[in-house]
């Protein structure tokens, strides 16, 4: 089936298949680079034309912007990935120096080479992002006062009640001041990039935000606890579930539609087909780590993963199943930068705009 249904990979708008060839297991990260350029060769599809290739007097070329973070994946080990893109496809591929930002300048004799050349780099960029850790993320702040004073009481009483029962204990509680929704992570790697995140958040706004709210902010009520796994006695997250006050989809219908167009702009990877609407209460991360941040949405096998220790959350389950932590207008949506604070506890804001 993977063969009839191979990854697609999105590059500035344009879909590419990766077909799988075979399956490796690496020993290291620089290994993996080299033996991916070397897989890639045979898995692109024919190259795409539709590239800025200019004409110069010694023949052609190409300016891609990549960030800086992603040149050692495109250089490889020793140089070995870029002497075998540039015998491969017959050009030479300008690299700036380490710690420079700076556009990668492909040059050739041959148009079709320089795009060759364009596509394979890209390839490598766009998959190599992927393992990186996120930065950013599309956010609602849950962090008002009645929410934070709700969610404090549940930590006391979870803990007067239950902190018997293995793993639950007071570091594996979400810190109050940053109790928010999760709609998306990003990895952007640089200012520009960031840059154009804020743009396409403000775009948003203007496409659709406004819209779906109807003039006024979203009146939402978190009440009530689940959790995802199949064993509640083997918990890593609990979260706290989210309603709009009148039944209405209209939180869901924003979140899914913020992702749908942070994903097509490329920004953004897709993880579900529905945006999951809950807020992380407890988590096992925490344990380890006070300073780490919950990703709802991350998959078995992708970067941030850890070893964790989960807790037995049975008794939590049955004694606060229909805990009440309060109700509130959500009036932003916040690009949120991980591992940061503003002067109310809660995450730096890169960009957010105001639902109205």
């Amino acid at each position: 089936m993977e063969v009839l249904r191979p990854t697609l990979i999105n590059i500035e708008g344009r879909i590419y298949r990766k077909n799988t060839v075979r399956e490796a297991s690496y020993q290291n990260e620089e290994e993996e680079e080299d033996d991916f350029y070397r897989e890639s060769v045979d898995c692109l599809d024919e190259p795409c034309d539709d590239f800025s290739v200019e004409e110069t007097e010694k023949g052609f070329q190409s300016t891609i912007e990549v960030p800086s973070q992603l040149f050692k994946y495109i250089i490889g080990k020793k140089g070995e990935t870029r002497r075998n893109l540039e015998s491969d496809t017959r050009t030479s591929i300008g690299i700036p120096k380490p710690g420079l930002e700076g556009n990668i300048v492909i040059t050739g004799q041959q148009r079709n080479g320089v795009i060759s050349a364009r596509t394979r780099i890209e390839l490598l960029a766009e998959t190599f992002r992927k393992k990186q850790p996120f930065t950013h993320f599309l956010s609602f702040a849950l962090h008002q006062p009645e929410i934070q004073e709700k969610f404090l009481l549940f930590k006391e009483e979870v803990l007067t009640k239950c902190s018997k029962d293995r793993g639950v204990e007071s570091t594996i509680f979400q810190n109050p001041a940053k109790l928010h929704l999760t709609i998306g992570t990003l990895v952007l790697l640089n200012e520009n990039e960031v840059k154009k995140a804020c743009e396409l958040l403000q775009k948003c706004k203007e496409d659709f935000i406004d819209k779906i709210a109807a003039g006024k902010p979203l009146q939402l009520k978190v009440a009530g606890i689940e959790y995802m796994n199949d064993d509640p006695a083997m918990v890593d997250v609990l979260y706290a579930k989210i309603k709009m006050k009148d039944g209405s989809e209209r939180l869901q219908l924003l979140a899914d539609r913020l992702v749908q167009r942070f994903v097509s702009s490329g920004l953004m990877l897709k993880d579900w087909d529905r945006v999951k609407l809950h807020a992380t209460v407890m988590n096992t991360l925490f344990r380890r780590d006070p300073l780490a941040e919950e990703r709802s949405s991350v998959s078995p096998g992708k970067p941030g993963l850890r070893e964790r220790e989960s807790f037995d959350a049975r008794n939590v389950l049955k004694l606060f199943d229909n805990f009440y932590f309060g109700e509130l207008d959500l009036n932003r949506v916040h690009l949120s930068q991980r591992f940061s604070a503003d002067s109310s506890g809660y995450y730096a804001s890169a960009d957010q705009v105001i639902i109205s």
